[in-house]
């Protein structure tokens, strides 16, 4: 079934163009095996630029589209993305504590756009999203976002480990929502300049990353549920971030 034409674009003379135009890209599928000049330059391309791509069979490019592909397809982004070290500076430079929301392979599209409404409405700095592992920013995405996906700024990470590092050489202190927390959300100092971490619908934040925080977020379910869907768990915790600021009069 051919999905959104929308989220994305096909052919080597549109991808090529695309490029010269400066599109930002979410990802893109090469045909495996092919060799042609232009399909070197469109891989050429995407390493210079860091943008995710797979060398993938015809019948994955077929699932997505039926018209002529030409074997490339790419995800077009309706965000233009940042640099988060680039970003963190400016936020203290405008006297601002930095309050950036992370999502360590979240999957789901209408999670992301439900976080993103959510970031955005609890006066969050930014997004911070691996380059691999995490949903696409489509069409879905930015309408379950309700538009905060047009205003808050998003930030994609190679590497998402050394961008926690950074974050935290910056000041920022690096909270992790997880049923793996030693106490309540509440009781954890919030107010100060923070990186949250949520984590993967399946199985959390990663290990790597929850060696990284200096918090470790519960939030208690005293009924019967071993956890909670990651968009209501960004709710809870980010609204506790504002709670704190507030009482601490930030």
């Amino acid at each position: 079934m051919e999905k959104n034409s929308a989220d994305y674009i096909f052919g080597l003379h549109p991808v090529l163009e695309a490029f010269e135009a400066g599109k930002e890209f979410e990802k893109l599928f090469i045909q495996s095996g092919l060799r042609s000049a232009q399909v070197q330059q469109i891989s050429k391309n995407a390493r210079e630029l860091n943008i995710p791509f797979q060398y993938v069979p015809i019948e994955k490019l077929n699932r997505i589209t039926r018209k002529n592909h030409q074997g490339v397809v790419a995800y077009i982004s309706p965000v233009s993305y940042q640099s988060v070290e680039q970003l963190v500076p400016m936020i203290y430079e405008a006297g601002k504590m930095p309050f950036i929301v992370v999502l360590d392979r979240i999957t789901d599209v209408r999670n992301l756009g439900a976080i993103a409404r959510t970031a955005y409405a609890a006066g969050a700095d930014a997004l911070l999203l691996p380059t691999r592992g995490s949903a696409l920013i489509t069409g879905d995405a930015m309408k379950t976002s309700a538009g905060a996906l047009s205003k808050l700024t998003v930030c994609r990470a190679e590497n998402l480990k050394e961008s926690l590092d950074f974050l935290k050489e910056s000041g920022l202190k690096i909270a992790a929502v997880t049923e793996k927390g030693s106490s309540p959300i509440w009781e954890n100092k919030l107010e100060g300049p923070i990186a949250l971490i949520l984590g993967s619908e399946e199985d959390g934040v990663s290990p790597a990353y929850l060696q990284k925080a200096d918090a470790k977020l519960q939030i208690p379910m005293p009924g019967a549920m071993e956890s909670l869907n990651v968009s209501v768990a960004a709710g809870i915790a980010c609204f506790e971030i504002v709670r704190q600021r507030i009482a601490a009069g930030v």
